[in-house]
């Protein structure tokens, strides 16, 4: 028994969360502050292999958004206690604040202007 929950421990030390981040569309281009825009969960049967029902997690209309899917401590405990059988996901759909204040841009931001000076020595 001693060995078990030796063996137990060191699993669930050993597990970690496992988080998957995917950029759609602009997301990563657009400079303003990230909000979680919608939050699901996803629940599974036999490993990971028949999905019950499909979430639907509202996206932005402008479709730039990032899906962050991630196997949290809470989903790690569903699966263990029931073997696995059982298991989940949390989904979060973050995006940009639209009415953010934009950085200021240089006036000449694109626009580089090099001068070239010729110094002879000729005195």
């Amino acid at each position: 028994m001693k060995k078990f929950l030796i063996l137990g421990t060191a699993l669930l030390m050993l597990s970690a969360c496992r988080t998957t981040k995917t950029d759609v569309g602009q997301f990563r281009e657009t400079p303003t502050e990230d909000y979680v825009y919608a939050k699901g969960k996803q629940v599974w049967l036999f490993w990971g292999l028949l999905p019950i029902g499909r979430t639907k997690v509202n996206t932005p209309s402008s479709g730039n958004c990032q899906v962050v899917t991630r196997t949290n401590l809470a989903d790690f405990l569903i699966s263990g206690i029931t073997a696995g059988i059982v298991t989940t996901e949390t989904i979060k759909i973050k995006a940009k604040r639209e009415n953010a204040p934009q950085q200021a841009q240089p006036q000449n931001a694109g626009n580089t202007t090099i001068e070239i000076h010729n110094h002879s020595n000729n005195q």
